[in-house]
């Protein structure tokens, strides 16, 4: 069983003359351990294909699993819990620190307040973020807002993450730093689906997918493959 399976997914936007399709009998499995970045163009569907995935928005037709049960009818207790979506905004005046930031989406979790310092400041660890850990949110720069924003959804221990454009922002050097971390996530067992707008975020996935007018293929466009380094077999 896979970790999440969407079957036959479908989702559109508008209504009468100016619907759009933007998924279209999409179906896609992750299992655990598993990295699958999803590359399109502007306006694909692919921030909506990881909504849907992660429980955030319903499909019209299909239906979406997590551990094998209709996420629709589970979607409270999986996202924020077994389901991570990383979100790389802040609040104005949520937090002072991004340290902060990270505890205090445990403490909304429930979770008792040294346990939630512990749990946050490992994950800061985790990501590569503790040098900016006392810094305010909004002194960040693009590569550090998306380690602590990444911390935040892993001290929620998730087993799976959801990350929509993770290098978006961020310059060549840091992004490359990042997907690195995406795969060495993935390698401790995490599912990661993550998307991209560029060819180059594709890299260290196991598979590599597009979106375009609502179809998923398994594999990106031609003129992409020659830039997607997967991940070597063992041994």
């Amino acid at each position: 069983m896979s970790l999440l399976s969407l079957e036959n997914v479908s989702k559109r936007y508008g209504d009468g003359r100016r619907e759009r399709v933007v998924l279209s009998d999409v179906s896609l499995q992750l299992d655990a351990g598993e990295l699958a970045a999803v590359w399109g163009l502007r306006r694909s569907g692919r921030s909506t294909l990881l909504h849907v995935a992660a429980g955030i928005e319903a499909p019209d037709t299909g239906v979406v699993r997590f551990l094998g049960r209709d996420l629709a009818r589970h979607r409270d207790e999986a996202l924020g819990g077994g389901i991570g979506y990383c979100q790389q905004t802040f609040r104005a005046g949520e937090a002072r620190t991004a340290r902060e930031h990270v505890t205090l989406a445990l403490l909304a979790r429930g979770v008792v307040s040294p346990e939630a310092r512990s749990r946050a400041s490992a994950a800061l660890e985790r990501t590569g973020a503790t040098s900016c850990a006392s810094l305010p949110p909004a002194q960040l720069d693009g590569a550090e807002a998306v380690r602590v924003a990444l911390a935040r959804t892993l001290a929620l221990r998730p087993q799976l993450l959801v990350v929509d454009e993770p290098a978006k922002g961020v310059d060549l050097l840091a992004r490359d730093e990042i997907l690195t971390l995406l795969r060495s996530l993935a390698d401790d067992g995490i599912a990661v689906l993550a998307s991209t707008g560029e060819a180059t975020g594709l890299s260290g996935a196991d598979r590599a997918l597009s979106l375009g007018d609502g179809e998923l293929h398994e594999s990106p466009a031609r003129h992409l493959a020659p830039v997607v380094p997967l991940r070597r077999a063992a041994g």
